[in-house]
């Protein structure tokens, strides 16, 4: 055992997520990319439908089968405490090696079962289940066209090749020779995990497995990958209920470069992030809103760099902390959750996030470390630098005037602006009425010895002084009714 011990044991979560995020430029491999995710769910007919989809807001599949407009992603609280769970108690592999499907799934199925993240017994039904073919709504329309042998030409738009420029690609010719077993079985050990007699996406002849012509025309959704940006990734989500595992497995793995996995997107983009999640009958849609968390989450710009970046599952658990310090919580009774909320006209900027995440209070407790505690120094009410007492003549004054010093010409310079032009007009007769107002005023109160004229003068004078030193805000710029009150009265003593 090792006798090391951290030299403080408080750890904190915002400083080690801006310690991740800040490190220096990352190699290719682990450099942030645009995010697709998508949300699969596995059906009694055994295979997988689309059911939700992120592209920095959520669309979900409504009743009729069709897309819901793009809106804010509102998820319960107690699915993001489970979410936190299983990554917590599931397994997480990142920098997984694998070149296709098959070979991939292989992999996570011999490591989850080494470090006993799933049982021996249940690695073949598991392995069987995640290979079934995946269905996605825009399929529906194409399956119609074929159906009727209506043809419709797809636009040219981003192609497959286009995104390889960016991203890996699959070649369709060199597939392995000796598929895996596991994806050749025809029969599990479970009565529900027979052979789908849906199409498969690989179709296997001879010793060769290639992509049937069908699926792989109707897996370019050419609509939606117009709003894809180029050289984005994949990350899937894949939940489901079976009826052979009586326990929850999940699964968070990063491949260690982004790989086309046939049918897995419904767009031919590479997938870089894998979130599986199975479990016994009866708790799909508990399964369900823990899918839609950790998609909505690896959606969001903080969480998902560190996830790009992250060494451990340490790593993975920080920046979810972060991300639930930042969480909003609504009252169910003041709010209606089947009320969609639309994506705001402006988003926060992620260094805005960042640099308000040291002042993030902690759900546990835990007291920023590598900050000062301002809270036990700073002041109820914190007056600024303008309005503190300095103890010298005219103290105020002066360093109002160093203050304004270095940008003292540009206040005159970015005023000769077309744009503050109706700015200029509004202030010159809004200073040019009540000095002719109160000055016609004046000249019959005073005979004519201060009227119109000399408070223009007077305003002009005031108003130039103020402007060039500015060190008094309370400078009045032209008569108003004590004055004139107090200019009658000072006539009437004088006569």
């Amino acid at each position: 055992m090792s006798n090391f011990k951290p030299s403080n044991p408080i750890i904190d979560e915002s400083d080690a997520v801006k310690f991740s995020i800040g490190e220096n430029e990352p190699d290719e491999e682990h450099k942030p990319h645009h995010l697709f995710c998508e949300m699969d769910e596995l059906q009694e007919n055994m295979e997988w439908r689309e059911a939700a989809r992120w592209l920095k807001f959520e669309e979900e599949v409504e009743n009729g089968g069709r897309w819901s407009k793009p809106h804010v992603a509102t998820l319960s609280l107690h699915s993001l405490f489970e979410l936190r769970s299983c990554l917590l108690n599931g397994a997480i592999l990142l920098d997984f090696p694998g070149e296709d499907l098959p070979t991939i799934i292989d992999g996570i199925m011999d490591s989850v079962v080494k470090h006993r993240f799933l049982n021996e017994d249940h690695k073949e039904a598991v392995r069987n289940a995640l290979l079934l073919k995946h269905v996605h709504q825009h399929e529906k329309e194409f399956q119609k066209q074929i159906n009727t042998g209506e043809k419709k030409p797809f636009p040219l738009i981003k192609s497959l090749a286009d995104m390889g420029k960016k991203a890996s690609h699959i070649d369709l010719g060199s597939l392995p020779h000796n598929p895996s077993s596991a994806f050749l079985a025809s029969n599990t050990s479970s009565a529900n995990l027979k052979q789908s007699p849906t199409q498969p996406i690989f179709e296997l002849g001879g010793s060769s497995a290639r992509i049937s012509k069908i699926d792989s025309k109707a897996k370019m959704n050419q609509h939606f990958m117009r709003k894809i940006p180029l050289g984005a990734e994949a990350s899937n989500v894949l939940v489901g209920e079976v009826d052979f595992l009586d326990y929850q497995f999940t699964a968070f793995v990063r491949l260690s470069k982004a790989v086309i996995l046939g049918d897995f997107t419904e767009v031919p983009v590479p997938t870089r992030f894998l979130f599986i999640i199975l479990g016994p009958k009866g708790n799909l849609q508990r399964y369900h809103e823990i899918g839609r968390s950790i998609a909505t989450i690896m959606s969001d710009e903080i969480f998902h760099d560190v996830a790009y970046k992250a060494k451990s599952k340490h790593d993975i658990l920080n920046a979810f902390d972060v991300f639930l310090d930042q969480v909003t919580v609504l009252p169910p009774g003041e709010w209606d959750p089947s009320i969609r909320l639309d994506p705001p006209n402006k988003l926060p900027l992620k260094q805005e996030r960042l640099d308000k995440l040291a002042e993030v209070t902690k759900v546990n407790g835990s007291v920023t470390n590598g900050f000062k505690k301002h809270d036990e120094e700073a002041q109820p009410h914190d007056m600024g630098p303008g309005l503190e007492f300095t103890g010298r003549f005219c103290g105020g004054l002066i360093d109002d005037i160093k203050r304004k010093y270095p940008w003292f010409l540009s206040d005159f310079k970015d005023g000769l602006n077309f744009q503050c032009l109706s700015s200029i007009m509004f202030m010159y007769f809004a200073c040019l009425a009540p000095i002719i107002t109160f000055g016609g005023l004046l000249g019959s109160a005073t005979d004519q010895n201060m009227s119109a004229i000399e408070s223009l003068l007077s305003g002009a004078i005031c108003g130039i002084l103020y402007s060039v030193f500015s060190g008094q805000p309370m400078t009045i710029l032209g008569s108003t009714g004590p004055v004139l009150v107090f200019e009658t009265i000072l006539n009437q003593f004088s006569k």
